[in-house]
């Protein structure tokens, strides 16, 4: 099962940060009103609905979880929005997008370098593909510390050496631009910024349980058996590193790095927005 799989149902509700950040996206990629659009990662569909408001296009939501795709079907299917599983990599179609919407997912991706060959390959001459990702060396300084935590308790530490990061990060912009042109993309706008948000203590928990916690607690992440009482006591420990982050006001302010990249295929004048419009 997908890691994904068993959090679905409320993922639109917890990832707060992502939604931000795919609202941001959205700006970026400027969607044509008559543009057919691939929403690459669409988790439950909750912005791929919002490509819906944007063109009257086709849309497609593709996700590697079974159980994501699942919840966009049943929230969002229909409308001329359709849903499949699939995975970045394998994308079958060709010249068939105008653009691609990938929000929170490339670091997911097994193979980066074949996924946006991928991408380049779906997308039309003058197409324009817009990504976000976190990146950088300390993608998120509030989760690597409550990680730390982990690494430090006695109760887990031992079974946390274990642990092998699924996770594609770069530590600066250039190396994702580089990625893009490799794929056979024109480079518009690449830029890692630091974004910080202050939120409830309980809030930094679900929004760690939306999308870090799918690595971080994923058995198949380790190299080793975990003991039977390690994934409560693991969430335990993390949950408590998180909330210990707050002020006096009970608030913690949660700092991402996030990548913003926007590229096209050459062959016509690009269909996002130029770097210019980017503020």
């Amino acid at each position: 099962m997908n890691a994904f799989d068993t959090i679905a149902r409320r993922y639109a509700r917890d990832a707060a940060v992502q939604l931000t950040a795919g609202e941001r996206l959205l700006a970026l990629l400027r969607v044509r009103p008559d543009a057919d659009v691939l929403d690459l990662g669409c988790g439950p569909g909750h912005l791929t609905r919002r490509l819906r408001e944007l063109t009257a296009g086709r849309i497609l939501g593709v996700d590697p979880s079974a159980g994501m795709v699942a919840e966009a079907r049943r929230r969002f299917g229909g409308d001329g929005i359709d849903f499949a599983v699939g995975a970045a990599e394998h994308l079958p179609a060709a010249d068939a997008f105008d653009a691609i919407f990938c929000n929170s997912a490339l670091q997911w991706f097994r193979d980066p370098a074949r996924a946006l060959r991928a991408c380049a390959q779906a997308l039309r001459a003058g197409g324009a593909i817009a990504v976000q990702a976190p990146a950088g060396r300390e993608y998120c300084p509030n989760f690597l510390a409550a990680v730390d935590a982990l690494a430090r308790d006695p109760r887990t530490a031992a079974t946390f050496r274990a642990f092998r990061p699924p996770w594609f990060y770069r530590p600066e912009a250039a190396d994702y631009a580089a990625l893009a042109t490799a794929a056979g993309l024109a480079v518009d706008l690449c830029r890692i910024e630091r974004e910080a948000t202050r939120m409830r203590a309980a809030e930094v928990v679900r929004v760690f349980e939306s999308g870090a916690a799918a690595g971080y607690l994923d058995p198949a992440c380790y190299g080793a058996p975990w003991p039977p009482a390690y994934e409560a006591t693991a969430r335990a420990v993390l949950a408590a590193a998180l909330r210990s982050q707050a002020g006096a006001d009970g608030t913690v302010e949660l700092v991402f790095h996030r990548l913003y990249l926007l590229a096209h295929k050459p062959g016509a004048a690009p269909r996002g927005a130029p770097a210019a419009d980017w503020r």
